[in-house]
């Protein structure tokens, strides 16, 4: 449903928190003109018909060492300061996930991966849309609770139920809920307020905004090292949103709307993908 939208209505929104991160401060108010935002991330069977309409060939395939960063569990306790799980492969693409051999058959409704900034103004311009900025990314995730924790409120398991695909175990070696962790089927997890999917977990989305001056790239459980990313030379710092299946309660609470990290444009890795917005206020 990438190509079905909701109507986020101009107004006045909040961004940020002064109750989090650092990189979140300070929660500002910004009026938005009326926007849509697409119900869910790009799927892999999204991307698939772009490229094969387009022929585009991703930065991850291109680069001149072709791969990107891929998300390995370690076989135990680690030092949680030392981003030891991130690791590039060669070969790992959007259609080989986790390299050569690997394959997206039985994914094809997950969020596309392995895609950098502009792989995804590059779907966007052809899909007649664009990426959100973070405002109104962060307008869209919010549902209409302005200044709740959550995208569904103040609380992170209502009634116990798991509302996002988040980590649940012990980060980064123990999963509790399957065999690895890792991207989940779109819609797998309950909408939002106001019809939105996935806006919380699965993949940190791209957006059209530049990072602050002086901020620094993330590194950790949200982004890999430049040397394990795949990074092929556009440095520009750029906001991404939402967190991913990697955010753990013990290490990193980045499962809000709030919650922002800066990754290089070229950053491709196993949890970055994207979703489209569009000016105006169109309907489905």
């Amino acid at each position: 449903m990438a190509d079905h939208f909701v109507t986020i209505a101009s107004g006045r929104y909040q961004r940020g928190s002064d109750r989090h991160y650092p990189e979140e401060r300070p929660a500002v108010t910004m009026r938005l003109p009326g926007f849509a935002l697409a119900v869910t991330p790009v799927s892999n069977a999204d991307f698939a018909r772009f490229v094969s309409a387009t022929g585009h060939v991703t930065q991850a395939e291109s680069a001149g060492r072709p791969g990107s960063a891929v998300f390995l569990p370690t076989d135990g306790p680690v030092d949680l300061t030392t981003p030891c799980w991130w690791h590039f492969v060669d070969g790992a693409c959007w259609h080989a996930p986790e390299g050569p051999g690997s394959s997206i058959n039985h994914r094809q409704d997950h969020p596309v991966v392995h895609v950098a900034q502009a792989d995804a103004q590059a779907y966007a311009r052809w899909a007649d849309a664009r990426l959100p900025s973070e405002a109104e990314w962060e307008a869209g995730a919010r549902a209409g609770l302005a200044d709740a924790d959550y995208a569904w409120g103040d609380e992170l398991m209502p009634d116990g139920r798991l509302m996002a695909n988040i980590w649940t175990g012990s980060f980064p070696w123990y999963f509790a809920r399957g065999a690895r962790a890792g991207t989940s089927a779109i819609g797998s997890f309950p909408a939002i307020g106001n019809g939105l999917y996935d806006m919380i977990g699965n993949v940190w989305e791209w957006t059209s905004t530049p990072a602050r001056p002086g901020a620094t790239p993330e590194r950790g459980c949200c982004a890999p090292d430049a040397g394990d990313a795949g990074d092929a030379g556009d440095d520009r710092l750029i906001i991404t949103k939402g967190g991913s299946f990697l955010c753990a309660a013990e290490y990193c609470q980045r499962y809000r709307p709030a919650a922002r990290i800066a990754v290089t444009a070229s950053m491709t890795s196993a949890h970055i993908g994207f979703r489209l917005a569009r000016d105006g206020q169109p309907g489905d």
